[in-house]
C-alpha cells in the first residue's frame, strides 16, 4: 500500500530541488516513489502540473514501434506507425497511473499564487534516513496518509533547519 504526502513551498524551484533529493534517494533505496508531482499555482490562478513520467507519451512511443512493425507485415509501415502512435497515445492518456491529476489541482488552487506543492506517492520508505537527508529542507505538510507519529516525525525534520538554528543563536550575556 502506498502512502501520499503533499507539502506545499515558496516556489517551484524549492520543490524541484525537494523532488530532486528524493529522485537521488531512491537511486540509493532509501525510498521508492511512484509518483512524484509539482503543482505551481500561476499568476492567472491555474494550476500547472509538472510530471515526471506522461502515460500519453509513452504510449505513443510504444504504439508507434508497434504499428510500424505490424504495419511492416501488410507493406503499409507509415500508416501502421501513424495509427499505432494514435491508439498509444489515446491508450496512455486514459490510463492515469499514480495520483489523480483533479485532486492535485483541487489542492493547487489552495496555494498562493507563484507557490508550489510537491505530490509524493510512497511505496516503501526508510524513515529515520529519508527524514535525516531532509532535515531543514523547509516546506509545510498539507496532507499526508501516515499516521500520527510519522507525519509529525516528516513536519520536524522539514522544520529542522529553523529549529537548529535557534539553538545555535548566541544569547546576550554580560
Amino acid at each position: 500500500m502506498s502512502d501520499l504526502v503533499v507539502i506545499a513551498f515558496p516556489s517551484e524551484a524549492k520543490a524541484e530541488e525537494v523532488r530532486q533529493k528524493l529522485l537521488d534517494m531512491q537511486k540509493d533505496y532509501l525510498i521508492e516513489l511512484g509518483d512524484a508531482v509539482i503543482a505551481v499555482k500561476q499568476p492567472n490562478g491555474k494550476v500547472k502540473l509538472n510530471q515526471l513520467f506522461h502515460p500519453s507519451a509513452a504510449g505513443a512511443v510504444s504504439g508507434t514501434f508497434w504499428g510500424m512493425l505490424i504495419g511492416w507485415l501488410f507493406l503499409m509501415p507509415i500508416a501502421g506507425a501513424a495509427l499505432g502512435a494514435a491508439s498509444g497515445a489515446l491508450g496512455g492518456a486514459m490510463t492515469d497511473l499514480g495520483i489523480d491529476n483533479k485532486f492535485m489541482k483541487d489542492i493547487g488552487q489552495t496555494l498562493q499564487s507563484g507557490n508550489a506543492a510537491l505530490f509524493l506517492l510512497i511505496r516503501k520508505l526508510t524513515a529515520d534516513k529519508v527524514l535525516a537527508d531532509l532535515k531543514g529542507v523547509g516546506g509545510t505538510v498539507l496532507r499526508t496518509s501516515f499516521d500520527h507519529t510519522k507525519e509529525e516525525a516528516l513536519r520536524q525534520a522539514l522544520a529542522g533547519a529553523q529549529a537548529a538554528s535557534a539553538e545555535a543563536k548566541p544569547t546576550a550575556s554580560g
